[in-house]
């Protein structure tokens, strides 16, 4: 080619193949991170034919993670935050204590240095921040008590690698590798590190408190969409590189400051909406990368080694973590969920085992077995809570299932709800209909996906289902079975038509109604089972048109001749 394209060939191949295995492992019903995964294994420098930049993979992918963090800092608060941090720090230290001493024995095990083994198991201890990410929004978690135990205790994991980072190079030479010259001994390190991190923390509770909400009014007051959705994206990748730059904090802590402190403006809520595709996108090449990591002949080569290194990520950390939840007086059905979702490692522990490897303190065998574990546990963590909802259902517990019903955040909708209608959808058009419909007295029972809207239509007394009605689950918990009428207010019309043919098979009787924009979503949603369908454009002419002709210059052309 005559020019440079690696950025263009990554970014078309990434997003193709990932769209493509990760399409075929939905219809497999296995989750999409799998096939991102293999996408990722076909693209990498082990397998014949295309192979990605090695470079660049890890930078996009670490946009992925910064956009991650941004959105999940809008959901929370300081205040939530907060609430988390004593179960948060204490779970967090405790189970990197005990993973390290896990990988240390495994180390000596296999004949390495006390200083490998250490690196090794701090490597296995951590969390991926973007597969916890990605599993608390599929399963409708994030904003709830159990997303924010799980959001605190990878922060604290977060910091606590920031602070391994920097010390690693102090140590190198009391862990066996090659000493950095000229470098700060581990107690000026320590100090400097600890500084920073709290000079960052200070720095945006006093000053980006004020000023990053107060710039988005500002873009705001200007009317331009582009502009706004640019803002939202300059602070969170600018706020994110400035921790990193300036204070040695990681990206993704930066990103998430700056996501938090954002979430107290009034246009909080409109930059989380303006951010989610590009969130989404760059996920997906989060997961594409760490495929390529994977070279598939370590299977071959070292499968007993792997195995040990699996176990320790999945089975013994998520011990560790499920004792502590329960010694803090959390159900057993919450410590499991957390405890699964917790159940991999990922990016940190690549950049440490990278790291451990340059300073001559870990082998390279490490690094591999490292590499191999992440991908596997994170293959491993979709069937995980498969198995662990296949645990709830042979309970039959009244006590356990009531607990997982709170802990997966599903709203009850009350037993004795007979004939009622579901609204999907409860933004402007859907909380109107609510209101007319209840004076009426119809029972309803909402579905809706954005979290200020469900507490919204629960604060009006309304049952609300949080979720993507396009999902099955989300869908039955509405109880579609018993409703005798489904009204989609929703003008996601792929959505709609996607949920309206489950209805229908759930309950063949139910009358489902639809708004549409066009005539091809009109006849998108008809062929999908609906059985109305109201064009909003055109029903907004009918009544301009009768206001046009009840007014005084018109009104008497349409009154009856009385010749």
């Amino acid at each position: 080619m005559p020019h440079e394209t690696s950025l263009i060939a990554i970014l078309c191949m990434g997003f193709v193949l990932a769209f493509v295995l990760g399409l075929a492992a939905q219809r497999l019903r296995v989750s999409p991170l799998v096939g991102y995964l293999l996408a990722g294994m076909i693209a990498g420098p082990y397998t014949p034919g295309f192979v990605a930049d090695q470079e660049l993979a890890p930078q996009l992918a670490e946009i992925g993670v910064i956009l991650l963090m941004f959105g999940v800092g809008l959901k929370f608060s300081m205040r939530e935050l907060l609430e988390v941090r004593a179960i948060a720090f204490t779970g967090a230290l405790l189970r990197i204590a005990v993973a390290t001493v896990m990988g240390w024995a495994l180390g000596r095990f296999l004949g390495w240095s006390d200083g490998a083994g250490i690196v090794f198991g701090i490597a296995l201890s951590i969390a991926s921040t973007v597969v916890l990410l990605r599993t608390l929004e599929d399963r409708r978690l994030t904003e709830t008590r159990i997303g924010r135990i799980s959001v605190g205790w990878v922060v604290v994991e977060d910091l606590a690698m920031v602070m391994a980072l920097v010390l690693l190079p102090a140590l190198a030479g009391a862990l066996g590798g090659d000493a950095v010259e000229d470098g700060p001994g581990v107690g000026t390190a320590l100090v400097l590190t600890l500084a920073k991190v709290s000079a960052f923390v200070a720095f945006m509770l006093i000053v980006g408190r004020r000023i990053i909400p107060w710039v988005l009014e500002r873009v705001a007051s200007t009317g331009s969409r582009e502009l706004f959705t640019l803002c939202v994206l300059a602070l969170a990748m600018g706020v994110a590189f400035g921790a990193a730059a300036l204070f040695g904090v990681s990206f993704a802590l930066g990103a998430f400051f700056a996501g938090l402190l954002l979430n107290e403006s009034e246009f909080g809520h409109k930059a989380a909406n303006d951010s989610l595709p590009m969130r989404d996108a760059f996920a997906v090449l989060f997961f594409v990368s760490v495929g390529m990591l994977f070279d598939p002949m370590i299977l071959v080569e070292r499968p007993l080694e792997i195995v040990a290194t699996v176990v320790i990520i999945v089975l013994g950390k998520s011990l560790v973590a499920y004792g502590i939840l329960r010694a803090f007086g959390k159900t057993r059905s919450t410590s499991l969920v957390i405890t699964t979702s917790l159940a991999q490692t990922g990016e940190f522990s690549f950049i440490l085992a990278g790291l451990g490897v340059s300073l001559d303190i870990l082998p390279s065998e490490g690094q591999d077995l490292i590499l191999a574990g992440a991908l596997i546990s994170i293959m491993l963590n979709p069937f995980l809570f498969t198995l662990l909802d296949q645990y709830r259902a042979r309970q039959g517990d009244e006590a356990m299932a009531d607990a997982a019903r709170q802990a997966m955040d599903a709203p009850i909708v009350p037993d004795d709800i007979r004939d009622h209608t579901i609204l999907v959808g409860y933004g402007r058009l859907g909380s109107q209909l609510a209101g007319l419909l209840r004076e009426r007295g119809i029972p309803l029972v909402v579905i809706e996906a954005d979290v200020d809207l469900v507490l919204k239509a629960r604060a009006d007394g309304l049952p609300a289902v949080r979720g993507n009605v396009a999902k099955e689950a989300v869908l039955r918990d509405a109880v579609p079975e018993r409703a005798r009428m489904a009204i989609f207010a929703i003008p996601r019309t792929l959505e709609a038509g996607e949920a309206i043919t489950r209805l229908k098979q759930i309950n063949p009787e139910a009358t489902v109604l639809a708004r549409a924009h066009s005539d091809g979503e009109v006849k998108h949603l008809i062929k999908h089972g609906a059985d109305g369908v109201v064009l909003a454009e055109r029903e907004l002419a009918f009544s301009l048109v009768e206001m046009v002709m009840a007014t005084p210059p018109y009104r008497t052309k349409q009154l009856p001749s009385t010749a």
